[in-house]
């Protein structure tokens, strides 16, 4: 099949070499020339505008429009500007972390000219082209079907799913499947400095190999961070920053609107939010209410 990839990045660009990989032509653009030139190395047909791409995706009605760019404003700009260059039957795919309900918006923008917009979940990260990208696909069947040669080749075995027809279907699971990676982390974390606290010498990289083999809480982000341990045991070459992409923020409002429980979820946002807080005024607050109704001792600011 014949697609255009919009974005490479490391994952449009790995996503562009497994679909290449997989014989299907790829058009690939990018606003840098040297991705567009990287692309073009592996095999894909390069382009230098949004124009040049649709011209070479194929004929009108037929083409297929990948969109691997950063969520918000970025990817807005590429639908705004597609939906001016594409005709009635063309498909453009989603593959970032939209918003589920922009993506719904988008999806209105295109049909009301023709175009069918279908939104992908996206996981993988960078060891996608390697071991293929879990894809959670939103939008109609028509358009699903059409374009599964495509996802069959991004996914591997069993890593595909068509969510729902409703647009914004595929991002709302990602958007989800990412605020459980949150907490996940989160409870990694905390289990991790409870052990490295106590009073054993525990080779953490090793128990982290171990509960790999037959542990309930075995997974690939333990194995991806027993990897990480074994190279720098102590964590010595990071900071205790962690940012957020914000799907954890849309899983939580979610959470908020449909009145599902999720303090899991919740609890592990706010962790990332206080770990970019130096001697944070709540917590200072926390130590001169302890200190004025029981006199507790306090540790005075140098």
């Amino acid at each position: 099949m014949k697609l255009a990839m919009i974005g490479l990045g490391k994952m449009g660009a790995n996503m562009t070499e497994r679909l290449l990989l997989g014989g299907h032509q790829v058009v690939a653009y990018d606003r840098s020339p040297d991705a567009v030139a990287a692309s073009v190395k592996v095999g894909a047909e390069g382009v230098a505008s949004l124009e040049d791409a649709v011209t070479a995706a194929g004929a009108p009605g037929e083409r297929v429009m990948w969109i691997m760019v950063p969520a918000g404003g970025p990817t807005q700009s590429v639908v705004d500007t597609l939906a001016g260059l594409l005709a009635a039957g063309d498909i453009v795919i989603d593959g970032g972390n939209s918003k589920y309900k922009d993506t719904q918006a988008r999806s209105a923008q295109l049909a009301a000219k023709g175009i069918t917009l279908l939104d992908s979940g996206t996981s993988g990260g960078v060891w996608g082209l390697a071991n293929g990208y879990c894809l959670m696909i939103g939008g109609p069947g028509d358009a699903y079907r059409r374009c599964e040669p495509i996802f069959t080749t991004l996914a591997p075995v069993g890593g595909l799913i068509h969510v729902d027809e409703q647009s914004g279907s595929g991002h709302f699971v990602k958007m989800v499947h990412n605020g459980i990676e949150y907490a996940m982390m989160q409870s990694y974390a905390e289990g991790f400095e409870i052990i490295e606290k106590s009073p054993f010498q525990v080779d953490q990289a090793a128990l982290a190999e171990t509960w790999m083999h037959g542990s309930v809480v075995r997974s690939w982000l333990l194995e991806l961070l027993a990897a990480y341990l074994a190279k720098d045991p102590e964590l010595s070459g990071l900071k205790a920053y962690v940012e957020d992409s914000g799907e954890g923020r849309w899983t939580v409002d979610a959470a908020v609107e449909f009145g599902a429980p999720a303090p899991a979820i919740a609890a592990s946002l706010f962790a990332r939010f206080a770990s970019r807080e130096d001697d944070a005024y709540g917590l200072r607050m926390l130590a001169a209410m302890r200190n004025a109704f029981g006199g507790h001792a306090v540790k005075k600011a140098e």
